[in-house]
């Protein structure tokens, strides 16, 4: 067994340079302390945004640039925590940077509000007495869409007040799932007895092993089965704050709320559960063919994750997935590559696992400084998978910030997960173009397909329970334990088809999902993926302009248009069904090659 070694002991050109962002950790403090003095200083210019327009406009800027440095302080401090965790004087940082973060917050919360007090007519004169505002208007309009829900000031003061009131019932359930629900001892593959917790339930949930597969299954769900009416109350709680929330501020539903803070239309999620419905057919012939392949009687829940083709022996060190990477993502072209380039060779990457750092992976790094990774890399395919993801998030990153205006320099959640599923999409087309071993075919085929199950189907499978909870919250009919279960185990029945046993367990899903005290939020994880499809598709066909409007449109947008209007001049109306009809359309094809294949 190889030993982790420690961060000293990583050699340099695997770690990422956050020189760039401070040269060293005496500058960090100097500039975390004018952070500190600048925040305090915004007093100056409370209640001073609705005099005119050039009042509004020193006092957005002020603000902003508050924020602006903020972001390097705060990023900086998090990312030397991540690299090791057990480094005490980081930990102080992030801890501070934390604390700094809550003060900003609190110093700047006057903008809003002052934003929305100003009436419409006087704003428009604003715009035209100061022309540099300009620069501002879809910042401004942002907000005051909000108008019409805006409380007056002594009734939003009262709600802020009462903001821990409504989030009780998810930080109750945070505490009982994670801290005083007492998960049972279950078998692993070599027949030894091993702690149930979440992640040894989805690792061995994988297994090949059915006998342990179906005791972590029932072991799991026994547990949370014992706290079933307890999790029905927590749920039923954060489900009438949602509505309690939406109807003071004269939304007609906790839906039309929670899509209104992106402007997403409601038709965007009718759209998505109605097209999933109608291509259900699909996730039932995957669902046989996983029963053929596992040579099954009947498929039960249980037996969704575990691997239907053999794992591939491709092996990629850091250096050759790179090279692997850049090949596939040259179908984006030398523009996109002169970016991953970039990143690929300034140490903008912490490439390897070392003692306490930070699990997993992600894209980081703030306006001003380079679109960091970090990796815990493995020389295996799925973390070329991994690399690819992550570098589609670093390079809309670079395009967002080098393309826009601060206050129109990050990208809204509705689209974040977009480029680096459609950087996955490519890969996955690349692969299958080049790698002509049946067995990694047929791994990259289940590879998607599964994603796109785990995906679209079964977070549309969420969307669909979540919204039928508020509907039936707000029409006034009580959300029990029975009453959730009935109506969970009924959805999952439809949606896994004829194959797929009614195991009981699987009624009680809901009560361990974290994303259902969200408000609407997994319907985005949907409609991501199948957009993500859709532009692969079209980039990977070399469809006439697909390329310049992925990068021009959209890579480039930021937060400069609403989020919808970003993705119709990609070229992915998500008003329409056609995107999913496409994505859908992928699916199914990939489906029938895996078929041919095994």
């Amino acid at each position: 067994m190889t030993k982790q070694p420690t961060r000293d002991q990583v050699p340099e050109d695997l770690t990422w340079d956050l020189t760039k962002v401070f040269a060293t950790d005496a500058e960090w403090e100097k500039t975390f302390a004018q952070v500190k003095t600048a925040a305090a200083d915004l007093t100056q210019y409370v209640g001073t945004l609705g005099q005119s327009g050039a009042a509004l406009l020193k006092g957005i800027q002020a603000i902003l640039s508050v924020y602006r440095t903020f972001e390097k302080v705060y990023v900086y401090a998090s990312m030397r925590s991540d690299q090791d965790t057990g480094n005490a004087h980081y930990q102080s940082y992030d801890a501070q940077a934390s604390a700094l973060a809550a003060q900003v917050s609190a110093a700047t919360a006057f903008m809003e509000p002052e934003i929305l007090a100003i009436p419409e007519a006087k704003l428009e004169q604003f715009f035209i007495d100061t022309p540099q505002l300009a620069d501002y208007r879809h910042f401004i309009e942002v907000i005051t869409v909000k108008r019409a829900h805006v409380l007056p000031a002594d009734q939003e003061a009262l709600l802020a007040a009462a903001e821990d009131v409504f989030s009780s019932s998810a930080q109750t359930f945070n505490v009982l799932s994670n801290s005083d629900l007492k998960l049972p001892m279950v078998k692993d593959e070599d027949g030894n007895d091993v702690q149930l917790t979440n992640g040894v339930y989805s690792t061995l949930l994988q297994s090949p092993n059915r006998d342990v597969r179906k005791g972590v299954f029932q072991g799991l769900y026994a547990a949370y089965g014992q706290y079933q009416h307890t999790f029905a109350s927590t749920l039923a709680g954060q489900i009438k704050a949602d509505n309690y929330t939406a109807q003071v501020r004269h939304y007609s539903s906790a839906r039309e709320a929670a899509m209104a803070r992106n402007h997403i239309p409601a038709s965007v999620y009718d759209t998505l559960i109605e097209q999933v419905n109608a291509h259900l057919p699909l996730l039932h012939r995957y669902v046989a063919l996983r029963k053929r392949l596992l040579k099954l009687d009947t498929v039960h829940m249980y037996d969704m994750y575990t691997p239907i083709t053999g794992t591939p022996q491709l092996s990629y060190t850091f250096a050759e997935a790179k090279q692997e990477a850049r090949r596939a993502l040259s179908v984006l072209g030398e523009d996109y590559l002169s970016h991953v380039d970039e990143i690929f060779n300034n140490r903008y990457i912490d490439v390897v696992e070392n003692k306490g750092k930070r699990s997993g992976a992600y894209s980081g790094g703030a306006y001003d400084t380079p679109p960091y990774e970090l990796l815990n890399w493995q020389d295996d395919l799925e973390n070329l998978y991994t690399l690819v993801h992550e570098t589609g998030h670093s390079v809309h990153s670079w395009y967002t910030r080098h393309n826009q205006p601060y206050q129109y320099g990050d990208y809204p959640i509705f689209v974040a997960e977009i480029a680096s599923t459609t950087n996955e999409n490519i890969l996955t087309d690349y692969l299958l173009k080049t790698q002509k071993d049946p067995a990694v075919q047929a791994y990259v085929l289940n590879h998607y397909l599964d994603g796109f199950k785990g995906t679209v189907f079964r977070q549309t499978q969420f969307a669909e329970f979540e919204h039928h909870i508020h509907e039936s919250q707000q029409q006034g009919t009580p959300l029990t334990a029975d009453s959730m279960s009935q109506f969970y185990g009924d959805l999952n029945a439809r949606y896994y088809g004829p194959e797929t046993a009614k195991d009981p367990e699987i009624a009680l899903e809901w009560s361990r999902i974290p994303h259902f005290y969200y408000n609407y939020y997994v319907y985005q994880y949907s409609t991501g993926f199948a957009a993500a499809s859709t532009l692969a598709a079209k980039i990977t066909s070399g469809a006439d302009g697909a390329v310049d409007r992925y990068i021009n449109n959209f890579l480039k947008s930021g937060s400069s248009r609403y989020a919808i209007d970003t993705m119709q001049s990609a070229g992915v109306d998500m008003t329409q069904a056609d995107y999913l009809e496409n994505a859908f359309r992928v699916f199914a094809d990939r489906l029938d090659a895996l078929e041919k294949l095994v």
